[in-house]
């Protein structure tokens, strides 16, 4: 193809190289598995210009999702809990996933099931922002639950 998009057929790689010589641009090989393999005469500099335009832009345009963590006791406040929700929330308004861990000292493990409980609370109550990606489950001395951002619906 020339830089018109015009299809020139299939040539050798000598005549083909002197044809982009004539135009002053460059042989440039796009599909290289293809038999014969198809080559297109281009300004390669531009199109090396243009192609990391393109993947700036996309760049700019990706969100990176951070993991934030909240962590409370068994035995948290009724305030102090509103307070770990509205921030959890503010969380995964950003499009972050959040982590909620419940830390356990002594013997607060015996009851797990009122960790549990919290945790399940706090997932009710983020319903409408996140939804549940793992359920709660003891690893070591914590509880964790790991909530993600639910997908807006456009329409």
């Amino acid at each position: 193809m020339d830089e018109n998009g015009e299809q020139l057929g299939i040539m050798p790689v000598r005549e083909a190289i002197r044809v982009a010589a004539d135009r002053d641009l460059d042989l440039v090989e796009v599909a290289p598995t293809a038999r014969p393999p198809v080559c297109r005469i281009m300004d390669y500099g531009r199109y090396k210009y243009e192609q990391s335009k393109r993947e700036r832009e996309a760049r700019k345009r990706q969100h990176v999702v951070d993991i934030k963590e909240v962590r409370m006791t068994p035995k948290i406040e009724d305030h102090d809990f509103s307070v770990k929700t509205k921030n959890a929330e503010r969380f995964l308004r950003d499009g972050d996933k959040v982590k909620v861990t419940v830390r356990f000292r002594g013997r607060e493990i015996v009851h797990s099931n009122l960790a549990r409980k919290l945790l399940m609370e706090m997932a009710e109550s983020l319903a409408d922002v996140g939804s549940v990606e793992r359920q709660p489950r003891v690893e070591g001395r914590n509880m964790i639950m790991i909530l993600s951002p639910k997908q807006e619906q456009e329409g």
